[in-house]
């Protein structure tokens, strides 16, 4: 995971979900790839997709259930999960969990 983007452009406006308790800010790369920069306060989420994801852990811990598993699983920093397109994922969250999101072009 890469500790530092340069040369980006930053949308100065948050995308705030749940009351706060979700934030982050979208920015693109030169290449025209989009992603996002944010944070989960302690709590239980479902959150839905559109396109597929990369999401990379920056700090903190989540259980993640992925789309049709059975089982949670443990993430913390410098892992990574992908999220199918057009599917819906949950995470329990028990600090405060930092992380970059990656848009995947289908």
């Amino acid at each position: 995971m890469k500790e530092k983007f340069e040369n980006v452009t930053l949308v100065s406006k948050a995308n705030i979900y749940l009351d706060g308790k979700v934030t982050s800010r979208t920015f693109f790369l030169p290449s025209g790839d989009r992603k996002t920069a944010g944070i989960f306060l302690p709590g239980e989420y479902e959150f839905g997709t559109n396109e597929a994801e990369i999401m990379d852990v920056v700090q903190g811990y989540a259980e993640v259930l992925l789309p049709g598993e059975k089982e949670w699983q443990k993430f913390g920093p410098g892992d990574s999960f992908n999220i199918p397109a057009n599917s819906s994922f949950k995470l329990k969250i028990e600090g405060v969990f930092d992380y970059i999101c990656s848009y995947i072009k289908g």
